[in-house]
């Protein structure tokens, strides 16, 4: 199957690609897209893979689903467009890189910036119906994410697996503790941030540990 996405991850997924289910997926994907307003745009369906080429992730941050309300998601966990008000969750991220570094809330929402430094802004389910959370779940996109994880920890040394709340832990369950630093606490919403996500300090971990292996750290 012809899938539009940046080269390395196209060769990294090719196989995945030609699997039935994505195939159903694909097709589902099309229909939906065509008869009722979906998010993101079609576009940016793979835009945290198209920011973030194979060889540069050193980061890898699971979300669960894309924003489902006009002009936030654009492809990356968390991330809104420039102009879009902060929704609570990316909210309380920066409050704690703000604790956790001293560094004062940036003017826009977009992550691009994280992506370009090696963060593969990842949410298990690429795609949602306008105002329908959860919409696109179980049609196949969980399927494909878990696959994206599973070739990443395999080929990869040193990468940092940050797992925020119940969902991504299960996800990243099969992650190998030895190659990887994999860090786990509760999720930024404004129901779970108080109970374990302020102050995890997860941002100086990452960095801390990306230095240890030779490597550039994250500008939060």
């Amino acid at each position: 199957m012809n899938v539009k996405i940046e080269p390395s991850w196209g060769q990294l997924l090719a196989e995945e690609f030609e699997k039935p289910y994505f195939s159903e997926l694909a097709d589902f994907v099309r229909k939906e897209y065509s008869s009722v307003v979906c998010y993101p745009p079609a576009g940016k369906i793979f835009n945290a893979f198209n920011m973030c080429p194979v060889s540069q992730v050193k980061v890898v941050l699971l979300g669960q689903d894309p924003y489902h309300e006009p002009e936030q998601a654009e492809g990356l966990c968390f991330s809104v467009a420039d102009g879009v008000p902060f929704p609570p969750s990316l909210q309380n991220i920066f409050k704690e890189i703000q604790s956790d570094l001293g560094t004062p809330p940036p003017a826009s929402g977009s992550l691009l910036r994280w992506a370009r430094q090696g963060v593969l802004l990842l949410n298990s389910t690429l795609t949602v119906r306008a105002h329908q959370a959860g919409s696109h779940a179980g049609k196949g996109w969980e399927t494909f994410t878990d696959a994206v994880i599973n070739l990443l920890a395999r080929q990869s040394e040193n990468l940092v697996f940050l797992l925020w709340g119940s969902y991504a832990q299960r996800k990243g369950a099969v992650i190998n503790r030895e190659k990887h630093l994999v860090l786990s606490s509760a999720h930024p919403s404004p129901l779970s941030a108080y109970r374990g996500f302020f102050g995890n300090h997860h941002f100086t971990l990452a960095n801390d540990y990306l230095v240890q292996h030779g490597k550039s750290p994250i500008e939060w």
